[in-house]
């Protein structure tokens, strides 16, 4: 909620109530205090105390940036700090990523931050990136979304379209609802800007309805490689750049995938010096 960083810290918290779909009655149950204290707050009849703004964020899943927002608005100093993940204290962070991303080749593995900026890639990575034709898609900040979709992009070798993009929007929708970043608001206005991916593209098989998630299927030169995908986030992270990376990781769905993997990066690392 980015644009009511100034208003009053009573509309915010009511604002942020609605976007959950509580009652006063729910949130304060939940909070465990009074649902005249929380009337109170929310119409400017009382100032919450520092603790009771953090509690209040807590059981609404307020994202650490926005709490620190909602304090400002109580007249509270911030108390979450913002580092640059080359900053020393997240080192041990920084060090896991790439640990992460390094042992899960020869499969992709990327890490974006709370607005699909790409911040780091594994070796793995590279291949897909050489299929975009639109060489200004890979210029830095590179969105991972926007590469993913955009007709210049992966979306001419993705062979289930539809499908991808539909989970891929359907992920974006509900990051907006949690944290109504008016970037992702924009960003969700151009993805569904581009032009409809075919339901399948006629040079690969429909989608298999026994599947367990959605596939990712890409064909890269005379291979077809198909994936599913996990996300994984840091826990329980009191530093803003942490609480909004995620890393992305792709795991083949088939045994074909994997043996295409393992050739690429045997191909890979033969061409290096």
């Amino acid at each position: 909620m980015n644009s009511h960083r100034s208003a009053a810290i009573g509309p915010l918290i009511r604002d942020w109530r609605q976007q959950r779909r509580l009652s006063q009655l729910d949130l304060a149950l939940e909070a465990e205090i009074s649902q005249k204290h929380l009337s109170f707050v929310e119409s400017g009849r009382s100032q919450p105390s520092r603790d009771m703004v953090l509690l209040l964020a807590e059981h609404l899943g307020v994202p650490l940036r926005e709490r620190n927002a909602l304090l400002l608005a109580a007249g509270y100093a911030p108390v979450y700090l913002e580092r640059a993940l080359e900053d020393p204290a997240l080192q041990a962070a920084k060090s896991a990523i790439d640990l992460i991303l390094a042992g899960h080749d020869p499969c992709p593995a990327l890490a974006v931050d709370r607005h699909w900026t790409l911040l780091s890639a594994n070796a793995a990575v590279g291949p897909l990136l050489a299929l975009v034709q639109n060489a200004d898609l890979l210029r830095p900040p590179v969105n991972v979304l926007r590469l993913a979709l955009h007709p210049g992009g992966l979306a001419p070798v993705v062979l289930n379209g539809a499908e991808w993009r539909g989970h891929l929007v359907a992920r974006l929708r509900q990051q907006v609802r949690i944290a109504a970043d008016p970037v992702l608001v924009d960003l969700l206005a151009e993805l569904l800007g581009y032009p409809a991916q075919p339901a399948t593209q006629s040079d690969g098989p429909p989608a298999d309805e026994a599947a367990i998630a959605v596939p990712l299927r890409l064909r890269v030169g005379e291979t077809i490689l198909s994936f599913i995908s996990t996300t994984t986030v840091f826990g329980t992270p009191v530093d803003i750049t942490l609480s909004e990376l995620a890393l992305e990781t792709f795991f083949p769905a088939d045994a074909e995938t994997a043996a295409a993997l393992r050739a690429m990066a045997a191909a890979r690392r033969a061409s290096e010096p």
